[in-house]
């Protein structure tokens, strides 16, 4: 399939799975929780109140491994100056978060945190469902974010 097929097709709609392509247009779905939804806001908040620009929950991108949905992704006035609300962006934006669910292993983590910056995302968070964040860039992964968030009052920790 491709990703408007995807957007168009009625039997999809109000699935309570986030929904991606791999690169064959075979879709993958994966169930979130209630808490996974109330990282995912929390973040959004947390980048548009530090940085100004847009979050978007559930962000389309482009891949060579198919069409990869961050649950967030940041952009900036540029990027959407560049991009607008394009679906799914051919261009990943400055930061794509992912947060981890249960069902996600090690390996599809390492994957989509590699497609994403591929895509030109210039960071990449990877979020537990306790809070913790790992920050990843071309240079592989940093203590800390290069952008000026503070992310540890962002679930009360």
């Amino acid at each position: 399939m491709q990703w408007a097929e995807v957007l168009a097709d009625q039997t999809l709609k109000n699935l309570p799975y986030k929904i991606e392509l791999d690169r064959y247009g075979n879709i993958l779905m994966s169930p979130a929780s209630n808490r996974h939804g109330r990282i995912q806001f929390a973040i959004g908040k947390l980048l548009e109140n530090a940085l100004g620009g847009e979050a978007i929950m559930e962000c389309s991108v482009n891949t060579p491994e198919g069409v990869k949905v961050a649950d967030v992704g940041w952009c900036s006035p540029e990027f959407l100056a560049c991009h607008a609300y394009q679906t799914p962006y051919a261009q990943a934006p400055e930061i794509c978060v992912e947060i981890r669910s249960p069902s996600n292993s090690d390996e599809e983590m390492r994957g989509k945190v590699a497609l994403y910056l591929n895509a030109g995302a210039k960071e990449v968070w990877v979020v537990s469902e306790a809070g913790g964040i790992r920050y990843f860039g071309v240079d592989g992964e940093r203590k800390a974010s290069v952008y000026a968030v503070k992310p540890a009052t962002m679930l009360g920790h």
